[in-house]
């Protein structure tokens, strides 16, 4: 019911106050009054021959109405501007006509209130208008037209109103394009944004890691031969970040869960970590495991940097991931662009992202995307 009064209160405000009519193009707007100044002329001028010097004075102010109108009425103009200058217009184009000129004069006041002014208002001055002149033919001799001719008027104006609403639908339509474009670039860098923080912190974390393991094998030359292999995994690393960050702008990159095990698997064992993790990952759900191997990445990687940890264990349920180590935790409330991603990631599949974190009492992940047909529980 309340959602009914308030569309109700949208559709009355829309009929009597146009707040979202798009803009007309700039260069429409620019080049009306040449294009205005030739249509009226061709009907002003015949008229003007007689040389009243009124006739002609109103004749000159209500072209300049009609060729400026888009300024004040097509534009986002409030309406106490652009109802007084309607009524202006309106009001000399029925001087000219009590100055003996034909019922199609007031054709360039009526069409400019029918194509600008909200519904509402079109239909009262345009109404009052186009009936005063069947009144005005009735008791003004001088005035040149008759029925019919009121009624082409009317046609006429109705005409040009719809075009006018067709017109609006338009502007608002290229609009809604153009914000919507801008959304989607916006999406796309957050997008590239999130799987790049993904892929590039965690993958030059391992190869920091790596690294100085290999260098402190190096000085000490307790082991040679481990130093190379690590140097060479550092390598492969490198080359595997590489294509990853490709395979990312290109949107073709998916994540396994099984291949994010052995990562985190050989990063704890460089960083001399103690990691008790899953041997496989059967009891995952298949259209799971690539937003787990996210959360797992972003969790190894934040042992790595942040938590001094020793040990950290991971657990997987068909629904569900754990993952917790003995660090040092961090300030409650404080997550980083890791954290928010991972969120927005499970969000997308309908899940949540738990996050268990007291300094001195390590840091836990809990994400968990629950399922119609079955929620498991640890």
């Amino acid at each position: 019911m309340g959602s009914s009064t308030v569309a109700d209160a949208d559709d009355r405000a829309h009929w009597w106050d146009e707040h979202a009519a798009g803009r007309p193009r700039p260069t429409f707007v620019l080049r009306w009054p040449f294009f205005g100044a030739v249509f009226y002329l061709v009907t002003a001028v015949p008229v003007g021959r007689h040389l009243d010097p009124l006739l002609v004075l109103l004749l000159a102010a209500y072209g300049l109405c009609y060729v400026t109108f888009p300024f004040f009425l097509l534009s986002h103009r409030r309406m106490r501007v652009r109802l007084p200058f309607a009524l202006v217009m309106l009001v000399l184009g029925w001087a000219v006509l009590l100055q003996g000129t034909s019922v199609y004069m007031l054709l360039y006041a009526t069409i400019a209130i029918a194509m600008s002014l909200p519904p509402g208002w079109v239909l009262v001055l345009d109404g009052i208008a186009t009936s005063g002149c069947g009144v005005l033919l009735l008791v003004h001799n001088d005035v040149h037209g008759n029925a019919s001719d009121i009624g082409t008027v009317v046609g006429i104006t109705t005409a040009m109103f719809f075009m006018g609403r067709l017109a609006q639908t338009v502007r608002r339509l290229r609009r809604a394009n153009e914000e919507i474009a801008a959304l989607a670039v916006s999406a796309e860098r957050e997008r590239l944004a999130r799987d790049l923080h993904d892929i590039l912190g965690h993958s030059l974390t391992t190869i920091a890691v790596k690294a100085g393991l290999a260098r402190r094998l190096i000085e000490t030359a307790a082991d040679p031969e481990r130093a190379i292999a690590e140097i060479r995994e550092v390598e492969g690393l490198a080359r595997s970040a590489l294509t990853d960050v490709r395979a990312t702008v290109s949107e073709y990159r998916e994540v396994s869960l099984s291949a994010e095990l052995a990562g985190a698997r050989a990063a704890l064992r460089a960083a001399e970590v103690d990691a008790d993790l899953p041997s496989a990952v059967d009891n995952v759900r298949p259209e799971l495991q690539s937003a787990f191997g996210y959360v797992l990445r972003e969790a190894v990687t934040n042992v790595l940097r942040h938590s001094g940890a020793s040990r950290v264990k991971v657990r997987l349920g068909r629904t569900w991931m754990e993952i917790s180590d003995n660090g040092r935790g961090t300030e409650p409330g404080r997550a980083g662009n890791g954290l928010r991603g991972l969120r927005e990631r499970l969000a997308e599949l309908g899940g949540t992202l738990q996050v268990r974190a007291r300094p001195g009492e390590g840091f836990g992940l809990r994400a968990e995307v629950p399922v119609r047909d079955q929620v498991e529980a640890p």
